[in-house]
C-alpha cells in the first residue's frame, strides 16, 4: 500500500477514487506514565513514555487506515493526514485519514 501526504503520485496516474478512509484509535495513558510526566514537566525535556504511546497509537491508526483502504479495493492512499484530540484528562484519540485510490 502506497501512502503519501501529497494529493497525487508523481509518475503514476490515479485511475479510481474509492473515497475517504479513516483509521482511528483511542488510548488512555497509564497512571505511572502520568505521574512520571508530571515530574518530568517540572524539569523539562522529552516525555519518553508519552512519545512511545503516541508512536504506537499512530502506527495502529495507520494499520487501520490501510485495512480500510484495502477493504475498498484501493492500492494507495493520497492526502494522508493525522488528527489528534485529547479526550478528557487521560484519553487521546489518534485518527489517520486520507483518500483511498487505485493508481497505475
Amino acid at each position: 500500500m502506497l501512502i503519501t501526504t501529497m494529493n497525487d503520485v508523481p509518475g503514476r496516474q490515479i485511475t479510481h477514487v474509492h473515497g475517504e478512509v479513516f483509521g482511528l484509535t483511542v488510548r488512555s495513558r497509564n497512571v505511572g506514565s502520568q505521574i512520571g510526566a508530571a515530574f518530568k514537566s517540572l524539569a523539562g525535556g522529552e516525555l519518553k513514555g508519552m512519545t512511545k504511546n503516541l508512536e504506537s497509537s499512530r502506527q495502529e491508526a495507520i494499520d487501520r487506515l490501510i485495512a480500510a483502504a484495502e477493504a475498498h479495493g484501493a492500492n494507495a492512499i493520497v492526502a494522508m493526514r493525522f488528527d489528534t484530540t485529547e479526550m478528557g484528562d487521560t484519553w487521546t484519540e489518534v485518527c489517520a485519514y486520507g483518500t483511498a485510490c487505485t493508481i497505475s
